[in-house]
């Protein structure tokens, strides 16, 4: 079998998974459901690591492989591909890396679900629609890749549709992302109309032809390709959570933690910024456009961090962690380091799905319990969690000392870091000095998050004892008042747990007892561990290193003038040293907050300041888009359909016309007495109206 074949397979084996447990998943049952679905990602992943490898060792050179036509109308021609570049591999391998181990995952952590089939369905078909939109030779296709990621997240956040929470989140989810889809869409037209094709090794050699090109709007001349490249960034924005089209983030965390881990680790919201970096020839070009990703991204990076700090939910924190490491990857690409921002993706995917599937054995382990003021002292309980969790805690905060190493997030954010102060000092941007010091602060408040979620979890006295130990009194105190007064009870609910599974009943009689998760939810934390500590010494000399070029070979293109990568080789040494500082300080804070000086945070939140409100309550973005759009666009509609529509429009038109024909005809009704002398009179009336008429007419 030659490897075209074996692509054309590793890509559509999870459709054929995602078919089999949809339609025939009730019949075959739920084992059959899974060993598929999980079989068959598993063989993606084979073959996306037999692509990768053959890729950075094996000097395989860009291909594209045609299958069909897709859509041609007119001009606008569109063929159904699979795109072989540095690009597409490393995303092959990280969809399919984190697909697979999520697949294995769910078998445990969903043990207890009834509708497993479904759900195994849903995440191939995710999956699938990853692989198309990674693998797009034209916009068409990537478009379409686009909208399905889109379509299974609504079907994977709603999963557990019961619950007026999730389904409220799988269409806030949906709509947001319907708002960046479309300035993709007038984006994909403005590049169609520029160039007159849609297909990536037609329109790139292109681009620099119409560099200079303007378009006039309200009597202004603006740059057509910063025209294109911001709409296009308006869809990057919907679908990698930046600010201003964020909000769907945290609450699409209603799904099972194996949805969160898949969505926010590797897949969905790090399809913007892949889709940025493949059209680097565009913004290389676009100026304008890539000053804007990069405040974008720099200001979504400081945002998410700073909600972070004061989040409870376990699996909220590490949503705003996720929202706040893609604003480094925009920044990144925004100062023209896409290198840095796709090697950032990478390593993000292993200790990101780390922390969110330990965060699922946590949950697990505490029968479903999400807030992390009910935990602590869970270390010597849950081990091989803790271990592991700590591993992507210092991944993601990138601690590690510059020129000797770290773990994978060292590597990978330094450099972006980095390469925003040297394009800010070479001149290549003029936003690259802002972004780097919204970095190195943004790195602070990720170490300082990031450790209080594992204090308050792990480590100080376990809270989870003490509430046990009441809610058994309670259970007691009920049972001796029911027999005292042997009263009848209503069909009623223990509402003291957290509601993550819909048909769980998480009330809890008596004390908890946390336990460690099974195999098969821990061999792939242990697996992500391995990539989260060696991703990055590993792959850094072929994503940012002394092999770039050879391992990129043109599937990102930068400019005569854009030597922002290289140049983060040569700054300052107060530069490279800053991140590592700020993150020491901000572990330092979280230690002494929340293990030496114990319940300093519990009495900080409970003093409920008007900094931790804004905070805690996301900076007011739900409420302010509650106020502008729902109620706003709400009082809109009324004013137009109870004042425009139904006075205006129906009072003069059909109902005041039906109002005038009836009240003129109730005054001429009153004419039709039935009685002769009145219509005698009448006439009589009548005529004499016409004598006095003809005398006047002829005497005049």
């Amino acid at each position: 079998m030659n490897l075209h074949t074996l692509i054309i397979l590793g890509i559509f084996a999870p459709l054929l998974g995602a078919t089999v447990a949809g339609l025939f998943g009730r019949r075959i049952g739920n084992i059959p459901s899974q060993a598929v679905t999980t079989g068959l990602l598993f063989f993606s992943c084979a073959v996306a690591w037999t692509v990768f490898g053959q890729w950075t060792w094996g000097h395989l050179e860009p291909f594209t492989i045609r299958l069909a036509p897709f859509i041609n109308v007119g001009d606008f021609q569109s063929a159904w591909s699979i795109r072989i570049d540095a690009l597409s591999a490393t995303m092959l391998i990280v969809v399919t890396s984190v697909s697979s181990l999520v697949h294995l995952y769910s078998w445990g952590y969903m043990a207890e679900d009834d509708s497993r089939p479904r759900f195994f369905a849903y995440l191939s078909l995710f999956t699938f629609m990853m692989l198309a939109l990674v693998t797009a030779a034209d916009f068409m296709q990537i478009f379409f890749g686009w909208e399905g990621v889109g379509l299974a997240s609504y079907l994977l956040i709603g999963f557990w549709f019961k619950k007026p929470t999730a389904s409220a989140a799988a269409i806030k989810a949906f709509v947001v992302n319907r708002v960046g889809d479309f300035g993709f869409v007038l984006g994909i037209m403005t590049v169609f109309w520029m160039y007159g094709t849609i297909e990536f090794a037609e329109l790139f050699p292109l681009v620099a032809s119409k560099a200079g090109t303007t378009w006039e709007f309200l009597g202004v001349q603006w740059s057509a390709l910063d025209l294109a490249g911001f709409l296009l960034f308006i869809g990057a924005m919907g679908k990698s959570a930046q600010f201003f089209l964020h909000t769907w983030l945290p609450d699409a965390m209603e799904g099972p933690t194996p949805v969160s881990a898949l969505i926010h680790a590797a897949t969905m919201v790090t399809a913007g910024v892949y889709m940025v970096c493949l059209l680097s020839p565009i913004y290389e070009y676009a100026p304008g456009a890539s000053q804007i990703i990069a405040i974008i991204g720099a200001i979504t990076a400081l945002f998410a961090a700073t909600v972070g700090l004061t989040q409870n939910d376990i699996k909220r924190v590490i949503a705003y962690s996720t929202c706040s490491q893609l604003g480094y990857m925009f920044f990144a690409a925004g100062v023209g380091a896409y290198q840095a921002a796709m090697f950032h993706l990478f390593t993000h995917a292993f200790f990101k799905a780390l922390l969110f599937l330990g965060a699922g054995s946590v949950i697990h382990g505490m029968h479903h319990e999400q807030d992390m003021r009910k935990m602590g002292g869970l270390w010597k309980l849950l081990p091989i969690t803790y271990g592991v969790m700590t591993i992507g805690t210092i991944a993601i905060t990138g601690l590690g000392i510059p020129g000797v190493g770290g773990f994978a997030g060292f590597y990978s954010k330094d450099s972006i870091i980095e390469s925003a102060y040297a394009s800010a000092a070479s001149g290549h941007s003029a936003v690259g000095l802002f972004a780097f010091f919204v970095g190195i602060i943004a790195a602070g408040l990720t170490a300082y998050y990031s450790w209080r979620l594992v204090f308050m979890t792990f480590h100080n006295k376990p809270v989870w004892k003490e509430e046990g130990d009441a809610h058994h009194a309670d259970d007691h105190a009920s049972h001796a008042q029911l027999e005292t007064h042997s009263e009848p009870i209503a069909d009623g609910h223990d509402t003291h747990g957290h509601d993550d599974h819909a048909h769980d009943d998480h009330g809890h009689h008596g004390p908890l007892h946390p336990h460690e998760s099974p195999w098969v939810m821990l061999v792939p934390l242990i697996l992500l561990s391995v990539g989260a500590v060696a991703a990055g010494f590993v792959f850094a000399p072929h994503f940012i290193g002394h092999h770039e070029h050879e391992f990129w070979r043109g599937a990102i293109f930068t400019g005569e003038h854009n030597h922002v990568l290289h140049e983060s080789h040569e700054v300052p040494t107060w530069v490279k040293w800053s991140p590592l500082i700020l993150t020491l300080i901000g572990t330092a804070f979280a230690y002494w907050i929340y293990v030496a000086r114990e319940g300093m945070g519990r009495r900080m939140a409970e003093r409920d300041g008007a900094i931790y409100r804004f905070l805690y309550n996301k900076w007011y973005f739900d409420e302010l888009y509650d106020f502008v759009f729902v109620r706003g666009f709400r009082a809109l509609g009324d004013a137009f359909w109870k004042i425009f529509d139904v006075k205006i429009i129906d009072g003069f038109g059909p109902n005041g016309a039906a109002w005038a024909s009836l009240k003129s005809a109730g005054w001429l009704s009153k004419f039709q007495s039935g009685f002769l002398y009145y219509y005698a009179f009448v006439m009589l009336l009548g005529v004499a109206g016409l004598l006095t008429f003809a005398i006047l007419a002829w005497g005049a």
